[in-house]
């Protein structure tokens, strides 16, 4: 499913967003809208120069994330679980039904988890990075996901919504859930939705 095309321009200027931005951990009640899940992707991992560079920086352009999307209540778009494709600025369906119940159980039972309207899931293929620059790709590794992460609260402030970054989980359970491959770890959830 094609994503429509990110913006690149605000209401809300980046000091602002800095200043305002909190970890929030309780939603209204309220969908997300397509272009607003889209505009959160884009800000994690989306294409941003020609050579492929993404809005995140990542160590040697290595890029060891992949993202994911929790859809809970996205206007248009059905319950699931979705990868994001940067390279197209689309979504793959990988599993369709909601997952937040599932998400919150394995992140200790944190309400927030359970009532986001999304969830964006940022996982590693940890290979992309440690092939380059050995034992210490893992930090950047950490890193890379850092960034991501900054960006999408950001980005997700700019828009007027809410969202807390998550690492208090299961992560055989989250990766389970998520249907990852052994090489592929589940590191950061971000639960968004309306203030």
């Amino acid at each position: 499913m094609k994503l429509p095309e990110p913006r690149d321009m605000s209401h809300v200027s980046l000091e602002e967003a800095i200043r305002r931005r909190r970890s929030v951990r309780a939603y209204k009640d309220g969908s997300v809208t397509l272009n607003e899940a889209a505009q959160l992707l884009w800000a994690a991992q989306g294409i941003t120069g020609k050579d492929g560079l993404r809005a995140a920086p990542s160590a040697g352009a290595t890029y060891p994330l992949e993202t994911y999307l929790a859809v809970g209540d996205v206007a248009g778009l059905e319950p699931g679980l979705y990868h994001y494709e940067p390279e197209t600025n689309s979504l793959s369906l990988v599993k369709q039904g909601e997952l937040q119940s599932e998400l919150s159980a394995a992140s200790l039972d944190q309400p927030c988890v359970r009532d986001a309207a999304i969830i964006i899931i940022l996982t590693a293929i940890y290979e992309r990075t440690t092939e380059r620059y050995g034992d210490r790709g893992r930090m950047y590794v950490h890193m890379d996901v850092g960034h991501a992460a900054e960006n999408v609260l950001l980005q997700a402030t700019a828009l007027g919504l809410g969202g807390v970054p998550v690492g208090a989980f299961r992560t055989r359970t989250v990766a389970q859930l998520l249907g990852l491959p052994e090489s592929e770890i589940p590191l950061y959830l971000l639960p968004l939705g309306r203030l």
